[in-house]
């Protein structure tokens, strides 16, 4: 466990400061769709209090002001990443916090509304996480899952595997200059797709109702589980 949560921290730090770039060059921009997509899905509203986990450079939090949502904090386990997302998030209330998903620091039903992007993957313990994200959340608040999956038509993920396991480590690598960082995205997200059912998880940490929806062919899904 110990293992995995010092990889994830310094692989992460590592690549923070080509990650927004990288991001939307390797998903052709789609990534902006996917996030817009979710967030439109889980129905935020301007009276909902936030908290992106995993959040990264912001991007999520980021449109999620847009939908009008004026109380956010960004919650993250590498520095770096929140080093970048504050310089661009002067709006925040309060400050982002460096943490772990499977131990808030929250009092109970201290927010209504918890994001993640791409960032379930890298938890080392998602039930843990799911258990502090009841904990965390208020009555009826949602949490609100965009996550990687292996598609089910076989000529996409006959297409899938080839670009993530051949064109975007070499492209990674090239940008970023970090040569592990690349390989354990595809690597992670097909482990992910044949051990992980999200809706399950969901349910036996307490949600009453869980719903999934995929995107773009099956390349993303949407788990959203309300409390």
């Amino acid at each position: 466990m110990q293992d995995k949560k010092t990889q994830v921290k310094q692989m992460f730090d590592a690549i923070a400061y080509r990650y927004d770039f990288l991001n939307h060059f390797l998903s052709a921009g789609v990534d902006v769709y996917w996030r817009k997509k979710a967030l439109s899905l889980t129905k935020l509203n301007k009276d909902a209090v936030l908290l992106d986990v995993a959040c990264g450079t912001g991007d999520f939090a980021i449109e999620a002001k847009k939908n009008g949502v004026q109380k956010i904090f960004g919650a993250d386990f590498s520095y770096n990443m929140l080093q970048l997302f504050n310089k661009k998030s002067d709006w925040i209330v309060g400050r982002n916090l460096q943490m772990e998903a499977e131990k808030l620091p929250l009092k109970p039903a201290t927010v209504t509304n918890i994001t993640v992007a791409f960032g379930v993957r890298n938890f080392y313990n998602i039930p843990e996480s799911f258990a502090s994200f009841y904990s965390a959340l208020k009555e009826n608040g949602k949490v609100t899952i965009l996550e990687f999956m292996m598609p089910t038509n076989p000529l996409i993920k006959i297409l899938y595997r080839l670009y993530f396991k051949f064109i975007l480590p070499v492209i990674g690598r090239l940008v970023s200059k970090d040569k592990k960082a690349y390989t354990y995205l595809p690597d992670s997200v097909e482990e992910f797709d044949k051990s992980i059912d999200l809706v399950k998880l969901f349910s036996g940490a307490g949600f009453k109702k869980v719903e999934r929806y995929d995107l773009t062919f099956g390349l993303v899904q949407v788990v959203i589980a309300e409390k």
